[in-house]
């Protein structure tokens, strides 16, 4: 089978589009023919390596798993005796960053946990763009930011794929959504529902006398005292990305800031989860969540993909088709 492959850590020019050997799925996995795939920041780190703490995880010298790809959907071709959940024929979306990455090729054999039933309203571009993002921003905005029914929030960072999952997945919770974005981007937060939009290059948030119950930091260089400025007393604030000296203040100064007083602040890594992914499918079947694409690469075009990625300006989802 085709596939992308990354034997060192370095730009999209060291990929290589060759041929590899189509896996066979052992007693517990699924054979997935996948038809789309999709990028998001957990691949970029694959890719080069960055930061270098993540090299304890993805192989310090050289990339542990070398065909990269994490946000899949295809259908099901064959699958291991001990299978219980998929047959061949079904239609799937998943997340195989907890199970050796691998979705950057024609095919891949992963635990039928990774996978989840694709919704039938979906296309599998469409599911494809779903997985890591969404399932970061769900978690991010329920399980660390423990949001509800008639919170403010602000989502800073909103237009990108965490970001436009996010806005969509706390308007589903009752809150009251703030996005923040560029100029070229309000349209796109006023049509996926963000009850307020502020245009980072006219206004700063920070300096606004609103204050808000959660706030989700995907992405910006907003320092953390900045972000405890903009808080309500005994409002949350998560990191999810954004520059580098801003995760170290999340991790380091979060965590004692969230000692004094009522503000709670702090980052979190997002999980592979199954039942994060069956609840988000069935927002997706309900409406309540659409995602949003931005542009299409082809499999042998992957490189190209990850250096507009790499660029920061992405309106939602980057979709590999394969």
């Amino acid at each position: 089978m085709k596939a992308i492959v990354s034997n060192k850590y370095g730009p999209p020019d060291v990929l290589e589009w060759t041929e590899v050997e189509k896996p066979v799925p052992n007693d517990q996995e699924v054979l997935v023919k996948i038809h789309a795939a999709s990028l998001n920041y957990g691949n970029l780190v694959l890719l080069k390596g960055e930061p270098f703490l993540a090299r304890f995880a993805f192989g310090l010298l050289k990339p542990k798993y070398s065909i990269p790809g994490g946000d899949i959907a295809g259908v099901v071709e064959a699958v291991g005796k001990d299978v219980k959940q998929f047959q061949p024929g079904d239609e799937v979306f998943g997340d195989l960053s907890g199970s050796g990455w691998g979705g950057f090729a024609e095919y891949t054999a992963v635990p039928e946990t990774a996978l989840v039933l694709k919704p039938a309203k979906l296309s599998f571009e469409e599911a494809a763009a779903v997985p890591m993002a969404g399932v970061t921003a769900l978690q991010g905005l329920r399980n660390k930011g423990k949001i509800q029914s008639g919170h403010k929030v602000l989502i800073n960072g909103a237009s990108g794929g965490v970001g436009t999952f996010a806005v969509q997945i706390a308007k589903s919770f009752g809150a009251e959504v703030t996005g923040v974005c560029s100029t070229r981007n309000v349209d796109i937060l006023r049509a996926i529902g963000a009850d307020h939009v502020i245009d980072y290059t006219k206004e700063d948030f920070t300096q606004k006398a609103e204050r808000y119950d959660l706030i989700l930091g995907v992405n910006g260089h907003h320092s953390i005292s900045a972000y405890k400025r903009s808080l309500a007393p005994n409002g949350i604030f998560v990191h999810v990305g954004g520059s580098g000296a801003q995760m170290f203040q999340a991790m380091v100064l979060g965590p004692l800031i969230s000692k004094t007083g009522g503000k709670k602040m702090g980052t979190f890594l997002q999980r592979a989860n199954q039942s994060d992914l069956v609840y988000l499918k069935e927002l997706l079947e309900t409406g309540q969540v659409n995602p949003v694409i931005d542009r299409k690469y082809k499999l042998n075009e992957v490189p190209d993909a990850f250096r507009y990625f790499a660029e920061g300006h992405a309106q939602g989802k980057v979709i590999i088709t394969v």
